[in-house]
């Protein structure tokens, strides 16, 4: 079969002819029919991303497929169902196998497509801003990176749970993708000084940061008392460092997410968020957008619209 493979650092991720997996105890193996790209998986094939596996291994971190064979102990979900799993690997690839037990049945109403690239994006804002931020109905929601993979889906996370959404994002084309989203008001990263722009609109009570840097510090002097800023990632290659005294000052709290680790510690908050979710796509709050499906051999310039920002929303990889 056919894996978008990382054979060492140095070298860039190929496709490759491998052995077809057989699923061991405890797995399944399932015919993967989408797979999401992920900010991570660029991390990843540098060999910098915090879970990244010894070399070789498949990129590919979320998918949607068909469950096509049992390893031994296994007898759910059925063979043929259709399922979508975070398995953090192997998911650019024809065949995967992953632990049964992570595998979640997809609504017959939601594209294969959009299955593979729901959990990680979705997951992430939406654990970060109800477990970790606790956003409120009336309070103002700050978005940077309003239009990539992650901040899309907190713009509309945010305004399903009510909150007033201002959304940062480079050129007005991303800015179009945000209002469609739900954006209240919108804020061109490359237009003047970002810290008046978000003080003159009233300041922000929480912030979603998947880009670090410049944003960020300008993000935390236009903090309300009280603010909350979730430090998802850090796009821009910048990891600001934070003056305690603005914290101190305006009880403003500073916190960390990292959606996966939540698998080690707590795996039922991941999935009674995705059940949420999958609620909230059910009654049509939800619109994932997806602005590239490229197929397996073009895997690497998948990786490229991600590096070079030039995707909104997700790109997806259909084998």
């Amino acid at each position: 079969m056919r894996a978008f493979q990382i054979q060492t650092f140095d070298a860039q991720p190929a496709l490759a002819e491998v052995e077809t997996p057989s699923p061991a105890a405890g797995e399944v193996a399932v015919k993967i029919a989408a797979c999401g790209l992920n900010f991570a998986d660029m991390l990843m094939a540098k060999g910098t991303y915090q879970d990244t596996p010894e070399p070789p291994f498949t990129l590919g971190m979320e998918v949607c497929g068909t469950v096509i064979a049992h390893g031994p102990g296994v007898d759910s979900p059925a063979i043929g169902t259709r399922v979508a799993v975070f398995g953090g690997q192997g998911g650019l690839a024809d065949v995967a196998t992953f632990p049964a037990a992570l595998c979640r049945p997809v609504p017959d109403a939601m594209p294969d497509t959009v299955a593979a690239g729901f959990q990680v994006a979705y997951g992430t804002s939406h654990l970060a801003l109800t477990r970790r931020a606790r956003l409120q109905p009336w309070e103002t929601l700050l978005v940077l990176g309003a239009a990539g993979g992650v901040g899309l889906t907190a713009v509309e996370i945010g305004k399903a749970l009510g909150a007033r959404v201002i959304a940062v994002a480079r050129g007005a084309d991303k800015l179009a993708v945000a209002r469609e989203a739900g954006a209240d008001h919108l804020i061109d990263s490359t237009d003047g000084d970002l810290k008046s722009q978000l003080k003159a609109l009233g300041g922000v009570d929480v912030v979603y940061d998947p880009v670090g840097g410049d944003a960020f510090k300008a993000a935390l002097s236009a903090c309300n008392r009280e603010a909350r800023v979730i430090a998802v990632g850090f796009a821009s290659g910048d990891v600001p460092q934070i003056p305690a005294n603005i914290l101190l000052v305006k009880n403003i709290t500073v916190i960390g997410f990292y959606w996966g680790g939540y698998l080690k510690f707590a795996p039922d908050a991941l999935t009674d968020s995705l059940s949420d979710l999958m609620d909230l796509y059910a009654q049509g709050k939800l619109r994932p957008h997806i602005s590239h499906v490229l197929p397996l051999d073009r895997a690497g310039e998948g990786l490229d619209l991600l590096a070079n920002r030039q995707a909104t929303g997700k790109v997806v990889i259909t084998p």
